[in-house]
């Protein structure tokens, strides 16, 4: 029988300012990699190694869930866990239809209105307009998506799965990591996936894979990263962690100057392509792990440069994930619209990157500032015994007027 810590329900978790950091730098890095042909995009990770913001996301997100439930998961309180962690599935789930429809609203009015039809076959929305009846209904069941819109769908299966990944992770934390290395090994085996829209396609994020990511944050998470971490950031791994990065520097830059490749055997092209991202290829596991243990590295928990205000736009951004995260998808169609539909000088593009910065710097700060006015509801409470009758012989209620905690 599982005894119940009251204290494990109630402890404070202290906020670590740098997954807000990470976040919100993978936030603008998503909105920049969206826009195709923007000067800008050439800062995002993707352009010097083989992971990008995705990676940032799933392992941000798997090392919170397993750093905040897991010791309410082993105070017993499992129920509790599930109920939050499926009540945030559900929130993901509601923003991901309704940024469905609003994108594609958004786009059928950018066809319409400047006659120009290529929109539509861009972001995958061309079946959409012509048979909205049936893609409704794909959409609704997380089949169909348009580009831009699937990562997502990702998230709320991994959220959806984290209450019983904590439990397993609790009990038996190499166990489960191990279990998760055999699932992502038989799914890449067998081409394990879920079926998408239309008939034949596949999830892009193919979610037996990317759990890898999310199980070892989860793992991280729970405490057992600390077990080992004398090893981890012991100077012969540091020092191989910082030839893979360098490696991957030099592959990708193989894709920008030509003159490069011949330094590539063919035979190690052959090895390492396609680097797949739908079924996260270990190249980009690894780098990113390489990149993670350099990063903590010289990015303590209490690193003082997190206070400061130069760095504050960003945290907010990533302490409002999700709202940040479909402002960026209409921002960067809309300067994806403004390129293709006026001009592609680089002063625009400057302009238009730096426009949705602010922009998305501006919502997240409304959204901090709403968050620090008190929610002042009356709570109806039971009581056990019947309410005496007042002079005039109606029922009196009991309230506690008591402000809501956020």
């Amino acid at each position: 029988m599982t005894i119940r810590d009251q204290q494990a329900l109630l402890a404070p978790v202290e906020r670590d300012l740098r997954l807000d950091l990470f976040r919100g730098i993978g936030l603008w890095m998503i909105f920049l990699d969206h826009i195709p042909h923007d000067v800008v995009a050439w800062l995002t990770l993707r352009n010097y190694g083989f992971s990008d913001a995705a990676e940032f996301f799933v392992f941000i997100s798997g090392y919170l869930v397993g750093w905040i439930y897991g010791p309410i998961v082993a105070g017993g309180w499992f129920l509790a866990a599930l109920k939050r962690l499926w009540r945030r599935a559900a929130e993901m789930y509601v923003a991901h239809i309704m940024l469905f429809l609003l994108f594609t609203a958004q786009i059928a009015r950018t066809i319409r209105r400047f006659d120009n039809p290529m929109y539509a076959d861009e972001f995958n929305v061309h079946s959409f307009l012509d048979h909205p009846d049936i893609l409704i209904g794909q959409a609704l069941s997380l089949r169909y998506k348009p580009v831009n819109l699937d990562v997502l769908p990702l998230y709320i299966t991994l959220v959806l799965a984290a209450p019983f990944i904590i439990w397993c992770l609790v009990r038996r934390p190499n166990l489960t990591l191990a279990a998760s290395a055999v699932l992502y090994v038989l799914s890449r085996w067998f081409d394990w996936n879920i079926a998408s829209y239309p008939p034949g396609t596949t999830w892009y994020f193919n979610p037996f894979c990317w759990q890898l990511m999310f199980v070892v944050a989860a793992w991280c998470g729970v405490g057992q990263i600390e077990k080992i971490a004398k090893w981890v950031w012991s100077k012969p791994v540091m020092g191989l962690a910082a030839a893979w990065i360098a490696f991957a520097l030099l592959i990708v830059m193989t894709w920008h100057i030509h003159a490069l490749e011949a330094l590539i055997p063919k035979w190690m092209i052959k090895a390492i392509y396609p680097i797949d991202k739908t079924d996260l290829d270990m190249l980009r596991f690894t780098h990113f792990l390489a990149l993670g243990i350099w990063v903590t590295y010289f990015v303590p928990r209490h690193w003082k440069a997190l206070h400061l205000k130069w760095l504050r736009p960003v945290i907010l951004c990533g302490q409002h994930s999700l709202p940040i995260f479909c402002l960026s998808v209409f921002l960067s169609f809309s300067a994806h619209w403004i390129l293709m539909q006026y001009t592609r000088g680089v002063w625009e593009q400057l302009a238009v990157s730096f426009a949705g910065f602010a922009i998305m710097v501006g919502a997240a700060w409304l959204l901090d500032r709403a968050e620090r006015v008190p929610s002042l509801f009356v709570k109806v409470t039971d009581v056990d015994d019947e309410p005496e009758p007042s002079a005039e012989g109606a029922t009196v209620k009991v309230i506690a007027a008591a402000p809501v905690s956020r």
